[in-house]
């Protein structure tokens, strides 16, 4: 016998909870309320930040309404969430107040510049639409001098992204014949895409060091001296810098850590096959979750794990409604496509929960590999509106 008249409230419009909202109307019966919530009226695809940073993309050809969903019996609730209270399973935003019977968590990583002392006056980014943008105006102008792509902190959206942008700027000012450009790119991380193994790791930096790009490892920026354009190191180094990129440190939004939801990492903790919290019906998934790995690290926030953790949640969700079924695990398998410049692009999949360390493998960089990419952004953004 099916359960009649349940809400299930997702909390976040970006790809974890656009797939968990559609995946549950595919499943469950129009007498079952979906409804998401978010502070932006438009989803935009972040995959494609990058090209939109090089002018390749207007922000247009990457952004659909999140109204759109509600031709799919999806209520799209444009707001801000004030205040999540798992206990009375109660959320406020600041248009109104949602009670819910099943609550997905999905409101993704805030950026904070400002956790690094001189990093917002100085440092430009990629990592959101309108910063993309602002970087397409500067980039033409630049002809000349030091570009310094700086990882702030860890953990961070995309791991591939940093790397992608050094190798896509390298190929942009080749291709205009800028050859007084030099591209340092500073991370913490011991070695690049550590979190992928090793193998990968040393094949990023052969490609990186091929194209003349300097990469700096675990370097932790302390400051910025914005009017000497230096980077300080916790190391006690410094590097100079023309032009800043940033990608800066990440945490949950402060309704989430209000909400007790986080853990002593600073994400929410949730189970690896579940994506369950420690509350009752409350699931999270994505960036905004931190999953331990067996080699030490915590599984990548990147879009394909959210779309596939809400895959399993949306499925599990609608079993226990249907009272039946057995129920659905994520299994830790994930892809991405590293831009490399030049029409080419390499191809990482893998599985992350396998021990002692993930299994992954790096393909290397094809035209075929760009083109498929190309195609994933326009099956995105038909597939899921």
């Amino acid at each position: 016998m099916t359960m009649t008249n349940k809400t299930i409230l997702i909390l976040g419009g970006g790809i974890g909870g656009i797939v968990t909202a559609r995946e549950l109307r595919r499943h469950l019966g129009a007498q079952h309320r979906i409804i998401i919530v978010d502070k932006s009226a438009i989803h935009s695809f972040p995959p494609s930040y990058l090209w939109v940073m090089l002018g390749w993309r207007k922000p247009s050809a990457i952004q659909k309404p999140l109204s759109l969903l509600e031709k799919h019996g999806i209520e799209f609730h444009h707001a801000a969430v004030h205040e999540i209270d798992p206990e009375r399973k109660v959320v406020r935003t600041d248009r109104t107040i949602l009670n819910y019977d099943y609550l997905v968590v999905t409101l993704g990583a805030e950026l904070t510049a400002k956790a690094v002392p001189g990093l917002a006056e100085t440092s430009h980014s990629f990592y959101t639409l309108e910063q993309a943008e602002t970087l397409s105006r500067l980039i033409p102008q630049f002809s000349e001098g030091k570009i310094a792509i700086l990882i702030a902190g860890a953990p961070y959206k995309c791991p591939p992204a940093p790397y992608e942008a050094a190798l896509l700027l390298e190929s942009y000012f080749s291709r205009r014949g800028t050859n007084g450009v030099e591209i340092q790119l500073f991370t913490p991380e011991p070695s690049p895409l550590a979190v992928a193994g090793p193998d990968a790791g040393m094949m990023l930096r052969k490609i990186l060091e091929q194209r003349g790009i300097v990469v700096e490892t675990k370097k932790k920026i302390a400051s910025v001296d914005a009017s000497n354009k230096q980077l300080m190191f916790e190391d006690g180094s410094s590097a100079r810098f023309d032009l800043l990129i940033a990608i800066p440190p990440h945490r949950v939004p402060e309704v989430v850590r209000a909400a007790h939801l986080v853990d002593e990492s600073g994400w929410i903790p949730v189970d690896e096959h579940t994506l369950r919290t420690h509350y009752p019906d409350v699931y999270a998934l994505g960036d905004v979750t931190t999953i331990a790995l067996p080699n030490g690290f915590a599984l990548p926030k990147a879009g394909v794990f959210a779309a596939g953790q809400a895959e399993v949640v949306a499925l599990n969700i609608a079993r226990e409604l249907h009272n039946g079924g057995a129920s659905k695990e994520f299994k830790g398998h994930g892809f991405c496509f590293l831009e490399t410049g030049n029409g080419r692009a390499g191809y990482i999949n893998g599985n992350f929960y396998t021990k002692p360390s993930p299994t992954v493998t790096f393909h290397e960089p094809s035209v075929t590999y760009h083109w498929g990419k190309v195609v994933f952004e326009k099956y995105w953004l038909w597939r899921w509106f």
